[in-house]
This record gives structure tokens, C-alpha cells and sequence, in this order.
């Protein structure tokens, strides 16, 4: 029998499959072989293990990584650290200490291998993408049901196949790489569509390279990014010391893709991200000369060892602009001791950068904040309005080559010109080709029997979950807010050092919801919150970047029961469903611009409608008009709105 040859993705998905067919737009469910929990979503990914009565993790690896709510500013933090470490001496979960890196590039040094399946409750875990593996980013509540044993379903995706030609030129890495695909496609170019690197420029690349450009494929809304793991995987697990590791995939020599594109890598130039957007891409040379106040290098978009040797490199012997603030986040402890012994981290401080501790900080505002009127230049993957812990900021996205140009200079620089202004050529690093591996702050999981004694560590931060309630038949409520398109999950929950201490204490949290777009939405909603609720009314790629399912929690909990927008980001789509969000879609392409907060809107019939697939009809009595909308829940998903969310349905099934 003949097979049909396969892409990598193909592979991928065909040896996880365990429901549902390879069709793009069915629904389908997939084995998880690892999962990925970080501190800001990780403590709700507890107590859902809590609720779901959890004896132990079912998962080939789970790991639970403390890289956010690092500043202890109070007890907050640190009482969320003590419940995760002793949530994962309960139920059987590795535990990466505060301090020892960012999650992403930590479990790639450390747990990640070609040919398994991981999701996050972190949207940047298709950074894994890079060793070959199948890493999706979802909603804690998917992430808690994996680590149970149960698979995870989604949209099959079509598969994007990206062909890479020739080599980067000098001045520019991997992060122009990504920078091109986001100029190309913006932020909603990847929705529901698999990314896949494949050609003669992929050999080119360093595992790590690729970490960039698949960290930053969740900024396009793919649903996740894959490369082979070929010659270049295997030589990063070797120096990690797990060369039993590897495995050999590869997409076969007559594999197709449902679309295809062409980049030529000799042709990339420096490319940088203008507030307020990680999709609003120009080359560096439009806005050289503005003013800099900061530089930040660091983040999982930017991790890899050789990204903070060439802004040492390029820095040594010299001293930054007096203008700017030259931060520096190591993205592990791993990576700032081989900085360490390279002698660069001495450079980096010798030039004037502050050495910060590792972990995220500045990328999810957690410190670090900018001025309002001044530009800030990081190596992050988002600049969100707001992001940043700076409410009117201006943040641009840009390689560590172009942040190393502007931290000496004082403004935005292409780095081409560095020969020319300062004498500075391209740096030629010389790289340990053997790791230093630490494993000191990777907590194990226990034996079974000592994990069943231990009891889960509670302070007064930590509060259960809420309950919620079944969706009525007849919905009849008022529209709480309206947005526009491309709002994201920060603009619906900030992160931030404000906000993420509350990360485990819904009531708390809540009082924060959409504050960043409306400071009045909290208290106009809660006069409706016994009275049936309210809706929100959104444009196109509502509640795109974070996977933070607190986003879909806290309105839900401030009573929140129908969301009409244009179109929906994937993981948020999924996260309103998991929490009993009904999300429906204007079937008008200029309804969403007639209704108004205060708007009442009704639907009559709602169970049946949804059980039958047929189109519904929405109400606005307020203006008399009826809105035909669409859904796109599977019968899974349906079911589980209806009964108030997932773990309601999931109690009401075991009843």
C-alpha cells in the first residue's frame, strides 16, 4: 500500500491522534505527552487539578516554572510560589524554582524532544516548535485536563508551509526573521493555520534561531509553528548532554501544504515593530534617529545564549548613551552563568546595563516600566498598549543587534551603520559547544507515596474557584462594553506587577477587568451581575496574544454570558467556551458598529438553536434590529457552555 507522503506537522498530528480526522476546520483530539505551566497562569492550573480530583500527573513529563510574579513586593507572590511547589509535590509535577529561567527556553534545554506533544497554559509554547515537537498554547483549564490524561481537542489547521532560502546577512538574526513574516501577514495572518519552516535556509539556523521565530508565531495567531529535527537539533541536544534525545523528522520528499510561501533569507534586513503592535513592522531605516530612553534584552522571543554574547560583544569596551536605560533579563540561570564565564556579562555591565534576575519581568510589566513619553526598544514579543506596565507607552519589538545599536547611540539605529558610526564590526562570537547544566533548581516530582500525604500550601491569596452557573434557555441581557478589532487579552486583564500578585484570587482580579479600555466597566456590570448578566461586543481577532484564561474567568465572574465580536483569537475562543462564554460571530459585516453600551439584547430558543447548527438571531430590542450570527463550537463545546463550563459539564457527565 502506497502512503501519502507527509510534512513534519502531518507527522506530528498522525502520531497524536486520537479523534476526529486531518481535515482543516474539524474538530480534533490529540495525546499530550508533556505540559508546561508558568506561575501567572500555573496557580489556577492547581486548583483546577484540585477540583478535577487529581491523584497524579498522567503526563510522560509535566513542569511547573516560577518565571512571572518574580518581584515580592508583598506576601503575595511568594504564598503563590509555596501552593505551586506544594500543588506539585502533590499531584507528581517537576517544579523549576524562582530564578531559574523563563519556561520556554528552559524546558528546551532541559525536557523538550523531537516527536512529542505539549501544551502550555503560556501562548508562547510553540516556541518548542523549534526542537520538532507538536507545543500548542491553551487555556489552563485544557492544560490541567492533559496532566490529567485527557486529550486535548482543537481546530484541525491548515498547514502553512514557509520554504527558506540562502542565509541572514550580517546585522541581522532570527528575530528579523519572524519581524519579515509579521510585516507580511500581521497579527491575524497564522488563525488556525500550522506554520511550517522547511528548505535549504533552515539548515542555517541554530535550534535557537528557530526558538525566535517559533516563540513569535504565536504574534501571527498561528496555532502553533513546527520545524524538522534534523543535523541542527541533534547538535543542541548533544550540547545539552541529551543527545539520546533525538529523533530524526523530517517531511518527506513529495510532502504538499495546503499554502505556500517563499522567503529568502540573504534578502532580510533589519526589521523593528512600532507601538502598538507586534504586526506593525517597517524596516529600521523609516525610524532611525527617533530618541531612546531604554533598551531591554531578554524574553522567551529572545533567549538563546548567542542573543545577549552579541549585544555584549557588540557593547564591549564602550559605554551606553547617558539618554538610555540598558536593562538585561537572562532568560536562565543556565544561560547567565555561561555569560558568566564567557567574561560577557562583565561587558554588559562594564557598557552600563542593570543585570536583572532571570525570568520574564519587563515582557509581561512585571518592572521595568518605561516612561510615558519615552520610546523603549526590547527584544520582546509584544507591545501591547499598555503591556509594559506604562499605560501610554511606546514600545517597539526589534533584534538584539538593533537594541545593542540603540543603547549605545542614544535612537534608533540600524545596525549596518554601527562600521560607519562607531567603528564596530560584526561580531564573530566564539560559543561553548557544551552547556553548563544546572539542574540544582529543578525540583523532581515525588514518590507516589509521599506525594498522597502532602497537603496543598494555602495563604489567604489563594481562593477557589467559582462556581457557574448553566446558561439559560431565553438570554435577555444589556451590552456591558463595545470594543474594536484586535483587542488582547491584556487590554482585558492586565499583566503587570499591579495586577499578577492576584493571578489566584478571582474576586480580587476581577476589579481589574477591561480597566485598560474602560475604567467604568467593573462597576456598570456588576448592577447587572444578579440580574442575568451582560454581553460584550467586539471586533475582528477579539482577544488576540496571551493564553491567560483568567482573561474569560473574571468578566465571567463579574457576569459575563455572551460575547458577539467579528471573529475570535483561538485560545480565547476556547478559554470563553471552557468558562460558559457563549461566543458567537456577526454574520453583518456592519452590525458590530450599530450597537451601544446599554443596548439590550435577546435570544430566544438558545439550546435548540445551538444543538441544531442553524443560524440564530440576535435581538437588540433597545434599537429594533435582529443580527443573524454563527457559531463555530463543536457538539463538546456546546454541550459544555450550556452546562456552565467545562467543569460543570464534566461533573454533570460523572453524575
Amino acid at each position: 500500500m502506497t502512503m501519502t507522503a507527509r510534512n513534519v506537522a502531518q507527522k506530528l498530528i498522525g502520531a497524536h491522534l486520537v479523534s476526529g480526522e486531518m481535515r482543516p476546520g474539524s474538530e480534533i483530539g490529540l495525546r499530550i505527552d508533556q505540559t508546561l505551566t508558568q506561575d501567572a497562569t500555573g496557580t489556577m492550573v492547581m486548583l483546577e487539578l484540585e477540583a478535577l480530583g487529581l491523584d497524579r500527573a498522567r503526563t510522560e513529563v509535566s513542569v511547573q516554572y516560577v518565571d512571572h510574579n518574580l518581584l515580592q513586593a508583598d506576601s503575595n507572590n511568594a504564598e503563590d510560589h509555596a501552593f505551586l511547589r506544594s500543588a506539585c509535590r502533590r499531584y507528581g509535577i517537576w517544579f523549576s524554582k524562582p530564578g531559574n529561567g523563563v519556561s520556554h527556553p528552559t524546558h528546551m534545554q532541559r525536557f523538550g524532544a523531537p516527536g512529542r506533544s505539549m501544551v502550555g497554559s503560556d501562548s508562547h509554547t510553540p516556541a518548542a516548535g523549534s526542537l520538532g515537537m507538536l507545543a500548542m498554547g491553551v487555556g489552563g483549564l485544557e492544560v490541567a485536563r492533559a496532566i490529567a490524561g485527557e486529550p486535548v481537542h482543537l481546530t484541525m489547521p491548515e498547514i502553512w508551509g514557509v520554504h527558506l532560502v540562502g542565509e541572514l546577512p550580517e546585522w541581522t538574526s532570527a528575530k528579523d526573521v519572524i519581524l519579515e513574516m509579521l510585516r507580511r501577514h500581521g497579527v491575524k495572518g497564522g488563525v488556525n493555520r500550522i506554520v511550517e519552516y522547511h528548505g535549504p535556509g533552515v539548515d542555517t539556523l541554530s535550534a535557537m534561531d528557530r526558538h525566535v521565530i517559533a516563540n513569535m508565531g504565536a504574534e501571527l495567531g498561528a496555532t502553533t509553528t513546527v520545524f524538522p529535527a534534523d543535523a541542527r537539533v541533534r547538535d543542541f541536544l548533544v550540547s545539552e548532554r541529551r543527545g539520546d534525545d533525538f529523533e530524526e523528522i523530517t517531511a518527506d520528499a513529495a510532502a504538499t501544504y495546503d499554502l505556500e510561501e517563499e522567503i529568502d533569507l540573504s534578502a532580510i534586513e533589519p526589521l523593528i515593530a512600532k507601538p502598538s503592535s507586534p504586526g506593525n513592522v517597517v524596516p529600521v531605516r523609516e525610524v532611525a534617529g527617533m530618541p531612546v530612553e531604554q533598551v531591554v534584552i531578554g524574553s522567551s522571543a529572545n533567549p538563546g545564549l548567542r542573543d545577549f554574547a552579541s549585544v555584549a560583544a557588540i557593547v564591549k569596551g564602550r559605554q551606553c548613551d547617558h539618554r538610555v536605560s540598558f536593562d538585561v533579563n537572562p532568560t536562565s540561570r543556565q544561560s547567565l552563568e555561561e555569560l558568566m564565564a564567557m567574561g560577557a556579562a562583565f561587558d554588559l555591565v562594564a557598557a552600563g546595563a542593570r543585570l536583572h534576575q532571570s525570568g520574564c519581568l519587563g515582557c509581561i510589566g512585571m518592572g521595568q516600566a518605561p516612561t510615558s513619553t519615552g520610546n523603549s526598544l526590547r527584544t520582546m514579543p509584544r507591545n501591547f498598549p499598555g503591556r509594559s506596565g506604562t499605560a501610554d507607552d511606546s514600545v517597539f519589538l526589534c533584534s538584539p543587534e538593533t537594541a545593542a545599536a540603540a543603547a549605545l547611540t542614544g535612537e534608533i539605529t540600524d545596525p549596518r551603520d554601527l562600521p560607519r558610526l562607531l567603528d564596530i564590526g560584526w561580531p564573530s562570537l566564539d560559543l561553548p559547544e557544551r552547556s553548563s547544566v544546572n539542574t540544582s533548581m529543578l525540583e523532581p516530582p515525588l514518590p507516589l507515596d509521599e506525594a498522597a500525604r502532602t497537603e496543598l500550601v494555602k495563604g489567604p491569596n489563594i481562593s477557589s474557584l467559582p462556581d457557574f452557573d448553566p446558561l439559560p434557555d431565553r438570554l435577555e441581557v444589556p451590552v456591558g462594553l463595545v470594543v474594536g478589532d484586535d483587542i488582547s487579552t491584556d487590554e482585558i486583564l492586565p499583566a503587570g506587577a499591579r495586577v499578577l500578585p492576584f493571578r489566584s484570587n478571582i474576586p480580587k482580579l476581577a476589579e481589574f477587568t477591561f480597566g485598560q479600555v474602560d475604567e467604568g466597566y467593573v462597576e456598570r456590570v456588576q448592577q447587572w451581575r444578579e440580574e442575568g448578566g451582560h454581553a460584550v461586543v467586539g471586533g475582528a481577532n477579539y482577544g488576540q496574544g496571551s493564553s491567560r484564561e483568567h482573561a474569560a474567568i473574571t468578566p465571567r465572574f463579574l457576569g459575563l454570558r455572551l460575547v458577539l465580536a467579528d471573529s475570535y483569537a483561538r485560545i480565547h475562543w476556547q478559554n470563553l467556551a471552557n468558562f460558559g462564554v457563549l461566543a458567537l460571530e456577526f454574520a453583518g459585516s456592519t452590525d458590530h458598529d450599530e450597537v451601544r453600551v446599554g443596548d439590550r439584547l435577546v435570544i430566544e430558543g438558545l439550546r435548540d438553536a445551538l444543538a441544531d447548527g442553524r443560524e440564530i438571531t440576535v435581538r437588540n430590542t433597545t434599537r429594533n434590529r435582529d443580527y443573524p450570527v454563527t457559531h463555530r463550537l463543536s457538539e463538546r463545546q456546546i454541550a459544555m457552555v450550556l452546562a456552565g463550563g467545562m467543569i460543570p459539564w464534566l461533573r454533570k457527565k460523572a453524575s
